[in-house]
């Protein structure tokens, strides 16, 4: 039984200490610091030590020394005969065969889709023919070597010496010599062209597939058409899967044109190899096409790397920073550090 000088203490307690100061678990006043201690860590609190990570230090330091070395034996080669490189980088017949290069590509990635993207609506659709007839192409041309294409198609005289057009069984209207109609350049596009749609026929096959079937249901219940629903809600989702493989493809197709050089097309190589065959500079001249297409390909990566955060958007509530970002970011937190260092009692 509680006295009453017991109530009396109790109430100054509860006067003394605020209710929203009472630890919300114990209901227990706080313990009091002492004096100082909000300005100095706490004695009791072991300090925190952070990981050295020795190894990941020796590793970084190990591999920029080779990296350093490799540089310098290149640079410093005298082989390599960088005077040549230089006059030879920005002459017309580099320049000439590196357009065709690029035009090359770039045909031969819009047609290739174009026809890919055909060849996966027919892979993907109920008829059996259209599907049957769809594989069978994906299957012969992705087991056919592109030098073997590009080969038969630059000997398809031999086999069709005109093509003509005119009623099935019935007479032709016109017919054309293969020969004065398939000239090197139109092969090479034509080869290349339908080596590179059965490979992206499967990604934009693999990239539909990839889109969760509760999204076509989804439209179908709010009665959209099923061409709609393709337009508007699975190939939007769909480019996630295939901008990443589609770019690989557009740098793969750039480096891959080169091969077209064994049929006299004048491409980057072939033009490169027509002055090296004049002036035997062969180091150099190979040199000035492993830079163009190097500076290219990075021109490709890194519109790729901006397609994929276009299309990246919604997936995450951010979008990772771009490199560029990223850079001014660390530049910033060393900035930070070195006042910190620098200010008046710093450690």
């Amino acid at each position: 039984m509680a006295t009453p000088s017991d109530v009396s203490d109790a109430s100054d307690v509860s006067h003394a200490v605020p209710a929203a100061a009472l630890d919300p678990v114990t209901s227990a006043a706080p313990a009091v610091k002492p004096a100082g201690a909000e300005h100095g860590p706490d004695p009791e609190v072991p300090p925190i030590v952070r990981r050295r990570h020795v190894g990941r230090w020796v590793s970084a330091a190990a591999a920029l020394l080779v990296f350093v070395m490799v540089l310098n034996s290149v640079i410093r080669n005298e082989a390599f005969q960088w005077d040549v490189v230089g006059r030879y980088f920005t002459t017309t017949a580099v320049l000439d065969g590196l357009l065709l290069t690029l035009w090359l590509t770039g045909a031969v990635m819009v047609l290739g889709f174009l026809l890919g993207t055909l060849l996966a609506v027919m892979r993907l659709s109920g008829n059996p023919v259209l599907r049957t007839l769809s594989w069978g192409y994906v299957w012969i041309f992705r087991s056919t070597p592109l030098l073997v294409q590009l080969l038969f198609w630059f000997n398809i005289g031999a086999l069709y010496p005109t093509l003509g057009l005119g009623i099935p069984f019935g007479p032709e209207l016109f017919s054309v010599k293969t020969v004065n109609l398939l000239g090197p350049t139109l092969t090479a596009v034509i080869g290349l062209t339908l080596h590179e749609s059965a490979y992206a026929a499967e990604v934009v096959r693999g990239g539909i597939l990839s889109v969760d079937s509760g999204q076509t249901e989804a439209a179908q219940a709010l009665g959209l058409s099923r061409r709609r629903t393709l337009r508007r809600i699975v190939v939007p989702q769909a480019m996630r899967s295939i901008v990443p493989t589609a770019g690989n493809m557009l740098i793969g197709t750039l480096k891959g044109t080169s091969i077209v050089s064994v049929l006299a097309v004048h491409d980057l190589l072939y033009s490169v190899q027509l002055v090296y065959n004049q002036n035997y500079q062969v180091i150099p001249l190979l040199m000035v096409a492993t830079l163009w297409y190097v500076a290219v390909t990075t021109v490709l990566s890194a519109g790729q790397y901006h397609v994929e955060r276009y299309y990246a958007r919604g997936t995450a509530r951010d979008l990772p920073p771009t490199p560029l970002r990223r850079l001014r970011i660390q530049l910033a937190g060393l900035r930070a550090r070195l006042r910190t260092v620098t200010a008046p009692g710093g450690r």
